[in-house]
């Protein structure tokens, strides 16, 4: 019995590793570049979704995108709420890609819609940007 019960800390142990390793590589920065690029494009699809909103942009020299935002509370905080873009609208985009150059896949860091300006992480904003 104590041979069953220590095999089962064990486990709890290693799925406790395994499940906060995923959720610190899921909430890092280490799968995007260092460096920013600015996407232009059109929004096709909106979610306001935990665990991130995300956005389906569609750039005309490049095709589609996928752009992660802040979580939903950070997200919220820099003013871009439900109803603040749709598909269909025109969108700038300012973040770190993926490293891996064959993914369409970005981290915004700050969103433009209709001329309004969205900083999603501030303080990762690159002077110029």
């Amino acid at each position: 019995m104590l041979n069953a019960i220590s095999r089962r800390g064990v486990v709890a142990i290693i799925l406790t590793g395994l499940l906060v390793t995923g959720a610190y590589a899921h909430h890092g920065w280490s799968w995007a570049e260092a460096d920013q690029i600015e996407l232009k494009g059109t929004i096709r699809e909106l979610s306001m979704a935990p665990p991130h909103p995300t956005l389906q942009v569609e750039s005309s020299t490049d095709g589609m995108w996928h752009v992660e935002l802040g979580n939903p509370r950070q997200t919220e905080r820099s003013g871009f709420v439900e109803g603040s873009a749709k598909a269909g609208d025109e969108i700038i985009v300012l973040g770190n890609r993926s490293l891996d150059p064959n993914e369409k896949r970005m981290k915004a860091v700050r969103i433009t819609v209709a001329g309004k300006t969205y900083d999603i992480y501030p303080e990762r904003i690159r002077a110029g940007g």
